[in-house]
């Protein structure tokens, strides 16, 4: 058995027993991790308000080998984002990103990028909350990303030329583009070029400097999070449907 301290993010909690919490972090030095919080339902729990969805903390636990479930000793409340996160649109919209993290990320597999990433996604929304939508693709894109999922859209699959900025391509099985001159069939999906500079622009960016570049994308930021969508899917290897701002699974 090993105490470990580190700091984490809050994503999600759940009911076990009368008193008791199973909680979800995403943490700096460890990755995902599941934990129980003895006691939290009570009302003088020891750990007051730090198990609030989307809290930065710093969190104590023990963790044993070969046991899945740490127990959770101490959580020390470093940011709340509760005035942010009580609308309830954003809580359906993270609710959603955390679904896709735990779906797409293994637990304990550390990534400090990742982590990064989602910090940054909150500080972004919380200073423009009428942009989640940016942010949540925003979102989407990185974590394909930082999965190794992601395609490269910035050349040709088939010739490798280096598509013009505002050339159009098209979307092959694979979710690699190819322009009109190596195309073999007709796709279903035609990438614009707006669409696709914009894919490529995220990569460049944090999300505070995505959203501010692009207030007037929304047809492509929607164009693009439904080819990402499309990408989880096959990633996870079933449909995804989107539901009341929760994953829906078949």
């Amino acid at each position: 058995m090993s105490l470990i301290e580190t700091e984490g993010l809050v994503l999600k909690t759940y009911n076990l027993a009368e008193a008791d919490r199973i909680v979800l972090f995403l943490t700096h030095e460890h990755g995902l991790v599941r934990g129980v919080a003895k006691g939290a339902k009570r009302l003088k729990s020891k750990f007051g308000s730090g198990l609030e969805p989307y809290s930065v903390v710093r969190v104590t636990y023990f963790q044993k080998d070969a046991v899945e479930l740490v127990s959770i000793q101490h959580v020390e409340l470093l940011r709340s984002y509760f005035a942010f996160a009580a609308d309830p649109q954003v809580l359906l919209k993270f609710a959603y990103l955390a679904d896709l993290l735990t779906m797409i990320t293994p637990p304990n597999d550390p990534n400090e990028d990742l982590y990064r990433m989602v910090r940054a996604c909150l500080d972004a929304s919380s200073q423009m909350p009428d942009r989640l939508e940016s942010v949540s693709t925003y979102f989407e894109l990185w974590l394909l990303r930082l999965g190794g999922y992601l395609p490269d859209w910035s050349r040709c699959q088939q010739c490798k030329r280096m598509f013009l900025q505002d050339e159009s391509a098209n979307l092959q099985a694979s979710f690699q583009l190819v322009c009109s001159d190596c195309r073999t069939s007709r796709s279903l999906t035609v990438v614009k070029g707006a669409t696709r500079e914009l894919f490529l622009t995220a990569q460049k960016l944090s999300p505070l400097r995505f959203i501010e570049a692009t207030p007037n994308n929304m047809s492509e930021i929607r164009e693009l999070s439904e080819i990402l969508r499309r990408i989880f899917a096959t990633a996870i290897g079933r449909d995804v449907i989107v539901g009341k701002g929760r994953i829906l699974t078949n």
